[in-house]
């Protein structure tokens, strides 16, 4: 037996590597904090008070996600500072469909050796996300997992929680015929389809990575890892003075599984497919890889990452108060009587 004492570094895992990066991270981090954040980062839990003075019946609502294999295209071109947006945008979006405000956040992220390089880049994405959507970066799990993940490699996930009055959860339940749908235009594929996306830009020697390419103004790399939109300040403000009945945020499933989600049974959704301007990625995607309409429409944005189902008589306020904001949308289609042989939604 050898005399030599072996330490967790000889395992591969170093925790003084991981405690400068938590104090790399930190200034970081707390540029993120709300008034409501009561301790700093590094206890073992995050301590958050909720404001009596401001909710009489509040409800919590909490989402988690992460953001698919568009990882391995930060991986291809080793640019980590925007994933962490896409991870914050795929958590918050959900929560304010719900009407919610977005009051904090916390991370996962997993790799096989400690950059501290890479790390700091994936945590600089995150605070971005938190500081535009309102709500706080309160801490998080960096796992060190030798052999675990290969070299520059890595998981990540997120988990967040927001606030509304009970009576103002925004849920579909509403939703009547005669009502409007209007469309947030996506900045491009956001965090949904790269599996397919991935299998036709860059199968068979289809596209490098980093190909220019035309149509896209940009190269291919640059096109795939364009961050997920954020639409938690333009919705926070249209709730604030008008009515909204129901949203969904378009993500896995796209524009035809995730409208029917927040429709009552009665009603069914009729999209005008030809209302809103793709990204010309779409166009790239179906033509290359000979994907169809209706496979484009169920897994992909398709150029629309967020809809809300508004009341006839507000439309035009609500469109006008949207893009004085500088959002780019859409009237896309209308609320119908869904009859028992339909699906809940069509598109013309």
């Amino acid at each position: 037996m050898s005399g030599k004492s072996t330490t967790y570094k000889d395992a591969g895992v170093d925790v003084e590597a991981g405690n400068q990066f938590v104090k790399k991270i930190s200034p970081i981090v707390k540029a993120t904090y709300r008034p409501e954040v009561l301790n700093d980062l590094g206890g073992f839990g995050a301590l958050f008070s909720i404001r009596k003075d401001k909710y009489d019946n509040p409800v919590l609502v909490s989402s988690t996600d992460g953001v698919g294999t568009k990882l391995n295209v930060a991986f291809l071109l080793d640019k980590h500072d925007t994933i962490g947006i896409d991870l914050v945008a795929m958590v918050v979006n959900d929560i304010v469909v719900q009407g919610a405000e977005p009051l904090f956040f916390l991370d996962y992220l997993a790799m096989g050796k400690l950059d501290p390089d890479q790390a700091a880049d994936i945590v600089v994405g995150i605070a971005r996300g938190c500081q535009e959507a309102g709500c706080s970066l309160v801490g998080g799990e960096t796992a060190e997992m030798p052999g675990f993940y290969p070299e520059g490699e890595y998981e990540l996930a997120g988990f967040g929680v927001g606030i509304v009055e009970k009576d103002a959860v925004i849920d579909g339940s509403s939703v009547t015929v005669g009502d409007h749908i209007i469309g947030l235009a996506s900045s491009g594929l956001h965090s949904n389809g790269y599996s397919l996306a991935r299998k036709v830009l860059l199968g068979d020697q289809a596209y490098r990575i980093d190909s220019q390419i035309d149509e896209l103004g940009c190269t291919l790399g640059e096109e795939l890892l364009k961050p997920t939109r954020i639409y938690v300040k333009p919705i926070a403000n249209l709730i604030r003075d008008f009515t909204i009945k129901g949203i969904a945020h378009i993500t896995g499933g796209g524009l035809r599984d995730n409208i029917v989600r927040i429709l009552p049974n009665r009603c069914q959704a009729v999209i005008e497919s030809d209302s809103w301007e793709r990204p010309p990625i779409f166009a790239l995607i179906n033509r290359l890889g000979g994907v169809s309409e209706t496979e484009m429409l169920a897994t992909f944005n398709c150029g629309i990452g967020m809809v809300l189902i508004v009341p006839a008589d507000e439309v035009e306020e609500q469109m006008s108060r949207l893009q004085a904001m500088g959002e780019v949308c859409y009237v896309i289609g209308e609320i119908t009587k869904r009859e028992e042989d339909e699906t809940g939604i069509a598109f013309r």
